[in-house]
């Protein structure tokens, strides 16, 4: 499994293992999963920076899963709409294309950002999930965002506190996933 995202998934400004990626590989081993966790994520990174690591990292790993956590950094940036949605849809075909799943993870920005550009950001993940057909979670840090306590000081990045929270806010669409269902298929 590949987690392919920016700071949030990169556990900045924590210890690598207080993340949300080093909690989840904890979590396959006690449920006894045989998946290997890899966290190819950047902090700071843009879609546009993934797309261009996007085919060495999976040649490199050539991951059965791809957990794609990016467009936060260009939606605080105000990159263009289209443009994150051109480059999330590069990147979700080339997992596809690899034989790879996607669990797309979504992100929303503040209001200062605007109505109309802030619901365009927001939507534009559930436009490449309907495309492409894969799973979405819409916002993986639902209840944490607006909990001061569970915030950095720069009020953007989760604290270690909140990282369980992320894991959990994920796990029941990444258990469908690695799970088989009750006839052996997954």
């Amino acid at each position: 499994m590949l987690v392919y995202g920016d700071s949030v998934s990169a556990a900045y400004g924590m210890e690598q293992e207080q993340g949300w990626v080093y909690l989840l590989t904890k979590r396959l081993a006690t449920r006894e999963l045989d998946y290997q966790v890899i966290n190819a994520s950047v902090s700071g990174e843009t879609t546009g920076g993934g797309v261009v690591r996007l085919p060495k990292t999976l040649q490199i790993h050539q991951p059965n899963l791809v957990v794609l956590e990016l467009g936060g950094n260009d939606g605080l940036r105000g990159y263009p709409i289209g443009k994150i949605r051109q480059n999330l849809s590069v990147m979700v075909d080339s997992i596809l294309t690899s034989g790879a799943d996607v669990l797309l993870v979504g992100m929303v920005l503040p209001p200062n950002y605007g109505r109309r550009y802030t619901k365009a950001f927001e939507d534009l993940f559930e436009q490449v999930a309907k495309q492409f057909n894969i799973p979405f979670l819409p916002f993986l840090l639902e209840g944490v965002a607006t909990s001061e306590s569970l915030l950095q000081r720069d009020g953007i990045h989760p604290t270690p506190e909140a990282q369980a929270l992320l894991l959990d806010d994920l796990w029941p669409m990444l258990e469908d996933i690695l799970i088989p269902n009750e006839s052996g298929q997954e």
